[in-house]
């Protein structure tokens, strides 16, 4: 199982389409397709009553092709990719980039179709899906096309990416990712969101595996003792928030990196309260000169006093 992923590398939650689901959705618009046929061979029989036995065969072979080639095809391309049955089983056809599809798309898949699903009553069909490593027909492999499924039951905490360990936030601010492949990122990211599901010997290893591959990307192997899970969600929150800078902006100056040492990024050491400032010790007030020296001709200006009083 693997999620689809657009040309830029962004993973899209939706999954390809398993050959029961799409099998039932088929069912449903053959039966669709057969009820609208029959209701206007019908009507077309009533109309074509006096016409010779060549004029009516060809009448009812143009009508066959309309509705069940045509008709699936106009479907498609109206509703990009959901008909009928696909909207009641939660399927949807998509380009292989995630986009909707268009005329063309649903053209050669209606034309392939024919082949595929009517002529051999979808035995080609499944075969094929079942060889296709997502599950793909014929028609969607020369149309470049996937059936995609839209509604995807609730997993809980699946689709959530764990944040790292607050210790650990930050840590690898330094470390230079422009050599991380989009491929090992979604792996990663894919890991994190499912690593609860997984056999916890089967998880180990796994993280073991990306980490290394991470830790060789980047050129700095993985500090000793962080374990390999939270060392992927922190590099993975370090690339996200690189990201977010990188298209909203950040305010105010970018947080200096994480020294690095010979064993690849440390925890910066913590920060120490500066010493407090000695206060200087109260100076005692000063009292108001005396009579006697404010009287003086002012060489207590210029030299201290002494304390000494003169005679009157």
């Amino acid at each position: 199982m693997s999620e689809l992923v657009t040309g830029e590398a962004v993973a899209l939650e939706l999954r390809p389409a398993k050959l029961p689901s799409r099998g039932l959705a088929v069912l449903l618009d053959l039966a669709a397709a057969v009820t609208v046929y029959i209701l206007v061979t019908l009507g077309l029989v009533a109309a074509t009553a006096s016409l010779d036995e060549a004029a009516r065969t060809a009448v009812s072979l143009a009508t066959f092709v309309l509705v069940l080639v045509g008709g699936p095809i106009l479907v498609e391309t109206l509703t990009q990719g959901r008909s009928l049955g696909k909207l009641a089983c939660g399927l949807r056809v998509v380009r292989d980039d995630g986009g909707p599809i268009r005329f063309r798309h649903a053209l050669v898949r209606g034309l392939l179709g024919v082949i595929e699903i009517l002529m051999t009553f979808g035995v080609v069909a499944c075969v094929a899906s079942l060889v296709s490593a997502r599950g793909r027909r014929l028609g969607d492999v020369f149309a470049g096309t996937l059936v995609v499924r839209e509604r995807i039951p609730a997993a809980g905490q699946g689709a959530f990416v764990p944040p790292p360990p607050p210790w650990l936030t930050g840590r690898f601010s330094g470390l230079d990712l422009s050599a991380v492949p989009d491929g090992l990122w979604l792996a990663v990211r894919q890991y994190l969101t499912r690593m609860r599901q997984l056999d916890p010997q089967v998880g180990w290893s796994m993280a073991e595996r990306l980490a290394s591959d991470v830790a060789r990307r980047t050129g700095a192997p993985v500090p000793p003792g962080v374990p390999p899970a939270m060392y992927l969600a922190a590099v993975l929150q370090e690339r996200q928030t690189r990201e977010a800078q990188r298209t909203f902006g950040g305010g105010g100056s970018p947080a200096a990196p994480a020294p690095t040492g010979a064993g690849g990024p440390v925890l910066s050491p913590p920060a120490v309260p500066p010493a407090p400032t000695p206060v200087p010790p109260p100076v005692p007030p000063v009292g108001p000169a005396s009579s006697s020296e404010a009287a003086g001709d002012g060489a207590s200006a210029e030299r201290p006093s002494t304390g000494f009083a003169p005679p009157a």
